[in-house]
């Protein structure tokens, strides 16, 4: 239990800027054997999300308490998954072939494709959840609550079926780029999918099958323009199932 509870804060230490307990050890073998626990951390990137956001909504109109609930989370996390969304945007638009692709995202600077691609994922993120505590605030916080988690079980299912496509070893994701053993996906699955009993049937199923979607063209994107992915492409392809919850979420109101 021990060993499992040292992978869970070794995951948490490298996707947030959250402090982790001084005894926790750290070795990229560990760090390889931690990618179970990315959903489980997405419990606590969402938790924090919604608490700022019910917070903030006590004293300030739903957008702005949205906004800021927003930049709390990304303050957590040290737009780990931003940046490479926007690196991704700039990579895939922007390159011409693998090797161009690979460079471009490995620049530090931003390009046209990053900044609108980022604009527009923050805003149409906003939006959502700005629509989803219309008629209820609680309802905003449970789509955190259940994004966060879900958004990474997506992002490590491609982790396992995708082959990592850079050569280096001073990539940050190298140590994570391996298959999950069963046991392990099935530790990422039950805490990605644990959240959805949060909702009501059809928003769960709203938001499941959205992220599928999400996860399913990302890595057909991926596959198709790189062969594999990488690790600003596995933080793009969180992003995009972030929002793909909120809009099944959004999509499964619609219809009922």
């Amino acid at each position: 239990m021990r060993y499992q509870l040292e992978l869970f804060f070794t995951a948490l230490g490298f996707f947030t800027r959250l402090p982790v307990p001084a005894w926790v050890p750290w070795s990229a073998e560990r760090l390889n054997h931690a990618a179970r626990y990315f959903p489980l951390v997405g419990w606590v990137v969402g938790a924090i999300g919604a608490a700022a956001y019910l917070a903030c909504v006590l004293v300030l109109p739903p957008m702005p308490a949205v906004i800021l609930s927003m930049a709390v989370t990304i303050r957590a996390t040290g737009a780990l998954h931003e940046d490479g969304w926007a690196d991704a945007c700039d990579g895939l638009g922007g390159g011409r072939d693998k090797a161009q692709m690979l460079a471009i995202m490995k620049d530090s600077r931003i390009g046209s494709y990053g900044a609108i691609g980022i604009v527009l994922m923050l805003m149409a993120k906003a939006a959502a959840l700005f629509e989803l505590g219309a008629g209820d605030e609680a309802d905003a916080a449970l789509a955190l609550l259940v994004a966060h988690p879900l958004s990474r079980l997506a992002s490590t299912a491609l982790l396992h079926l995708l082959p990592y496509v850079r050569e280096d070893d001073t990539a940050k994701a190298r140590p994570l780029a391996r298959r999950l053993s069963a046991p392990e996906l099935a530790i990422a699955a039950s805490c990605g999918l644990l959240p959805l009993a949060l909702l009501a049937p059809a928003e769960a199923l709203g938001a499941a099958l959205a992220a599928v979607l999400a996860a399913a063209w990302s890595a057909r994107l991926f596959l198709r323009r790189l062969g594999g992915c990488t690790g600003d492409l596995l933080g793009a392809a969180q992003q995009a199932a972030e929002l793909a919850c909120y809009l099944g979420i959004l999509a499964a109101w619609n219809y009922t």
